[in-house]
């Protein structure tokens, strides 16, 4: 059985045994245990060990090359160290090297493996008032778009790409919206016609360096990390190339329907001007990003099913999809 015929548990199991005898692999403390504490694209663990914590990144098999990985830590670290902005460290293994690559035989497959620096500090809430939250967002957002539009890019640069061919085309990063659970026929319409407005809109915003460029892709809240020392970015494992106004649709994920949401937006904005300048295009295009990443989370429901988060998301998300659609087309009539 390979990994992709086999039931979660059984396979965090085997992901969790193999990842603890590879602990070894780094200059921690004897008697070092972890925990799984995120599932998504990756297996996410807690390492403790006597005097220190560290978080251990299990790499989904197929997701991204060693290249793609080494590119991710390359701006990560090139942000904290030209920006001021609070990212994680990565722990080298014992062999020097940032990304370690495992066999994890009863999957029958290969692994990479990195493990960075314990932050502290915890996400924020999503009830009351995350307006104060969403202008610091939209300052870190500027910040990062600042240093990507200067940053000399290492040879060989390989990320992820968010567009609308990654989203819609005929091999999208995380599967055809259309597979997804609950899209009827009469949802599947609405939705073909929101994908049509979409590529015409954006075909006329065009990929300028100054529009479309390196971003974080993932910048939500369960990104972010507050607490006495500030608000820390983590999690660059999406970090590709795509529109900046994505990062503030990528900010909203699962929550683009909370009526909360115009406030939260004015409030990014806010904080966003403080660092850079924004066209009156670039904020007219930010409901259409918002409806590509929307119905790109959607295909992600449907390809990572076995996962719990979107099987607690599935059961009305296309429903709700349908009706964010209807109305964004109704706003660009």
């Amino acid at each position: 059985m390979g990994a992709e015929d086999m039931p979660l548990e059984e396979m965090l199991g085997h992901i969790g045994r193999t990842a603890h005898e590879s602990l070894s692999l780094w200059p921690l403390p004897e008697g070092a245990r972890l925990r799984l504490i995120n599932v998504s694209e990756n297996a996410t663990y807690l390492v403790e060990a006597p005097g220190m914590k560290t978080v251990l990144r299990v790499h989904r098999a197929g997701y991204h090359s060693r290249r793609a990985i080494e590119c991710e830590l390359d701006w990560m670290a090139a942000l904290g160290r030209d920006t001021g902005l609070v990212t994680p460290e990565v722990i080298v293994g014992c062999d020097g090297a940032a990304i370690q690559e495992v066999s994890f035989d009863a999957l029958g497959e290969r692994r990479f493996l990195v493990m960075f620096a314990f932050l502290e500090g915890a996400a924020p809430e999503e009830r009351g008032d995350l307006r104060a939250g969403f202008e610091e967002l939209g300052r870190i957002a500027a910040t990062c778009h600042d240093h990507a539009l200067d940053w000399p890019r290492p040879d060989g640069f390989e990320r992820l790409v968010w567009d609308e061919e990654t989203v819609f085309g005929a091999d999208p990063t995380w599967g055809n919206w259309r597979s997804a659970p609950g899209v009827t026929a009469e949802v599947r319409a609405t939705l073909e016609a929101a994908e049509a407005r979409i590529r015409a809109r954006l075909a006329g915003y065009g990929k300028p360096a100054h529009r479309f460029n390196l971003i974080h892709a993932d910048m939500r809240l369960a990104n972010l990390l507050t607490g006495p020392m500030g608000t820390r970015l983590i999690d660059f494992d999406d970090c590709g190339l795509g529109w900046l106004m994505y990062d503030f649709a990528a900010a909203i994920s699962f929550l683009e329907d909370d009526p909360r949401v115009p406030g939260w937006r004015a409030a990014w904005l806010r904080g966003y001007r403080t660092i850079r300048a924004l066209a009156v295009e670039d904020e007219a295009e930010i409901d259409t990003m918002i409806m590509l990443r929307r119905m790109a989370l959607l295909a992600w429901i449907g390809s990572h099913i076995e996962a719990p988060e979107p099987q607690a998301l599935a059961p009305d998300f296309a429903r709700r999809t349908e009706a964010l659609a209807r109305i964004y087309l109704d706003r660009t009539a």
